[in-house]
């Protein structure tokens, strides 16, 4: 289009009215197809600063025909100015929207690596009896790769140890260049003035909330209310939190504080807080799409495997809320910041409600099945791999965990709840407290387990490998020891070497008694002093009772190696010399006599043999067999 007639393309001088009019009209998108065809703002900047100073000049004739002393001049003057600020607004608007749409472009989440991804890495696979991490199937494309991998799974597929981009920190990009952002705010300046503020922050909330869409559909955020989350599996859910706390970090750290430069960027200054009430349009809607899904987290029904991926969303939030008071610190932002606060404390106390019902769980257990063998219950792995677990959340639940466990004690006459004395425990955090306790109530509901053994040696054995168990797992976590502390280690010790002791006084004191001298001996007699009789009775018995030690106890299992040793040692050093000592003094007695070999059917190297296959978890044949002669 060319300028109106006469007139002068120097942009030092101001457009006189009807110039002004003309040029606005000229644009009037309503009234030409070629004004409908061009925008303004793509063309020459001679033509951009021509139709500003002619906005300029009518949106200053508003105040000038008030002055006119011709009421009939001063209507038609009245509405020449208005039609044409209409018309010039509407095309400020057209502009407005078309320069944002323009130049915004998909932000580049390919190049921003997650820096922080270890703290999400507290699971490890042995503890798969308390849950299982399955990759999410990718939900959605992401622009032109065609790999299969959102972003965030392609970051963290990367090998690079540099970043582009990190979200531990806030980190504005430049949404817009500021080319095309000082091109926005000498629209937006003019539509304020004129008073279209409404129109303008619609415009510009409607595009950058469009933008942000497209950003939340990349991460992998969806717009579920709070009941369809709570309705999902929480298998399902595990792998959209892992998700959501790497999105978090992007959109608060990146996207929103972004958007909130930006708004700084176009509106700062033009009115009292206009930038904020632009952002606040912008991102208020995807802020509350985004914390609803850790709200619904933190209000759903508890359960123990729950707590661990509860107290990720918390450190992640945490982590966060300096940043979320920095990006939303305006009076129109306190229900982002003061959500945000109170998802954090449900979420606390989501975790300190979990805990407990997970003490009352172990403590009420009710499985009466013996487990085959005496071998460590399901229950033990699955307390002890979870406890492990907890302490590798220390810190957080040190802060979290204020009070100490409801107990019962020594005096309380409670058959159902064990006893725990605070007094021995001093010095102790609550959160050290409660982790005792539940090793307390777990090796009380073990022994009541242990009953529903009909042989008490088995059912020795089963207290031993379980309390084994629990102390290995403590000395295995640096953190788990540190808290339950050496003082407390050793009592654990100490108890699974008494049901050691307790399980060779039931099993071997028995057998052992067979090899006494005791009820073998003859007074007054001519002969040798000895009772053949008595003496073949006597091996016969042992070789019975042994023979149905070894036949069973085979079959029962110690898993662990070295304590399977160690027992085995142990078994040996009593028996071996006892029966080596016994064969010495009495051998000659039997092999004088008839078929001694129905009598004295094992020598000392088959019972050392023997007792190898001892906790080995499966039969043997029925007869033990004679390895040597």
């Amino acid at each position: 289009m060319e300028p109106p007639e006469n007139y002068s393309t120097d942009t030092s001088f101001a457009v006189p009215f009807e110039d002004a009019q003309k040029i606005i009209l000229r644009w009037d998108s309503t009234a030409s197809e070629e004004a409908r065809e061009r925008m303004i703002f793509d063309g020459d900047r001679q033509e951009v600063d021509l139709y500003l100073q002619a906005v300029d000049e009518i949106q200053k004739s508003m105040s000038s025909t008030s002055i006119s002393s011709d009421h009939h001049d001063q209507d038609s003057n009245d509405n020449k100015v208005t039609s044409a600020i209409q018309i010039a607004m509407a095309r400020l608007e057209d502009e407005f929207r078309n320069i944002l749409i323009n130049h915004t472009s998909p932000v580049e989440l390919d190049s921003i690596i997650i820096s922080d991804r270890a703290s999400l890495n507290h699971y490890t696979s042995s503890v798969r009896s308390i849950t299982e991490f399955d990759q999410e199937e990718v939900r959605r494309g992401g622009g032109d790769h065609d790999d299969g991998l959102d972003p965030i799974q392609r970051a963290d597929s990367t090998n690079s140890s540099a970043s582009y981009r990190s979200t531990s920190s806030i980190r504005e990009i430049d949404l817009i260049p500021l080319e095309a952002a000082a091109d926005l705010q000498s629209i937006a300046k003019r539509m304020i003035s004129a008073g279209y503020f409404r129109e303008c922050i619609q415009v510009y909330g409607s595009v950058r909330k469009s933008a942000l869409d497209a950003s939340f559909r990349r991460l992998g955020i969806e717009k579920l209310s709070i009941g369809d989350i709570q309705r999902l599996e929480w298998e399902t859910l595990e792998t959209k939190i892992r998700r959501w706390i790497r999105a978090a970090k992007v959109c608060v750290r990146i996207l929103f504080a972004s958007e909130k430069q930006l708004c700084e960027e176009i509106f700062y200054g033009i009115g009292t807080a206009i930038d904020d009430a632009c952002f606040m349009e912008t991102v208020k809607g995807p802020a509350i799409q985004l914390f609803n899904f850790a709200e619904a987290i933190s209000i759903s029904r508890r359960s123990p495997e729950k707590m661990f991926k509860i107290l990720d969303l918390h450190d992640a939030l945490m982590g966060l809320s300096p940043d979320i008071d920095v990006v939303f610190e305006s009076k129109s932002a306190d229900s982002v910041r003061v959500q945000a606060a109170e998802i954090l404390s449900r979420l606390a106390e989501a975790a300190r409600g979990i805990l407990s019902e997970f003490e009352s769980a172990v403590l009420r257990e009710p499985s009466t099945v013996a487990v085959p063998g005496g071998t460590i219950h399901p229950l033990t792995r699955y307390v002890m791999n979870y406890i492990s677990l907890i302490s590798d959340y220390k810190q957080t639940l040190i802060e979290l965990i204020m009070s100490k466990p409801s107990t019962g004690s020594r005096y309380s006459g409670d058959p159902t709840t064990p006893d725990m004395e605070f007094a021995e425990l001093e010095g102790k955090t609550p959160l050290a407290l409660h982790l005792i306790w539940i090793i307390v109530i777990l090796q009380f509901n073990l022994e009541g387990k242990s009953k529903h053994y009909k042989d008490a040696s088995l059912a020795h054995l089963f207290m031993m490998n379980n309390v084994h168990y629990i102390v290995q797992k403590v000395k295995g976590s640096p953190e788990l020891r540190e808290m339950i502390g050496d003082d407390y280690l050793r009592k654990l010790t100490g108890k699974f070497r008494q049901a050691a002791t307790s399980y060779q006084r039931a099993t071997w004191v028995s057998v052992l008694y067979c090899l006494r001298d005791e009820g073998l001996h003859v007074s007054g007699s001519f002969s040798s002093g000895v009772s053949k009789s008595a003496l073949r009775e006597r091996f016969k018995t042992f070789n019975a009772m042994f023979e149905e030690v070894h036949r069973t106890q085979a079959t029962w299992l110690i898993p662990d190696s070295q304590l399977r040793e160690e027992l085995r040692i142990s078994i040996s050093e009593k028996l071996i010399p006892a029966y080596r000592s016994f064969l010495g003094r009495f051998r000659s007695h039997i092999e004088s006599g008839k078929h001694p070999e129905n009598y004295i059917k094992y020598s000392v190297e088959d019972l050392e043999n023997a007792v190898l296959d001892f906790f080995e978890g499966y039969p043997v044949s029925q007869h033990l067999r004679r390895r040597s002669q």
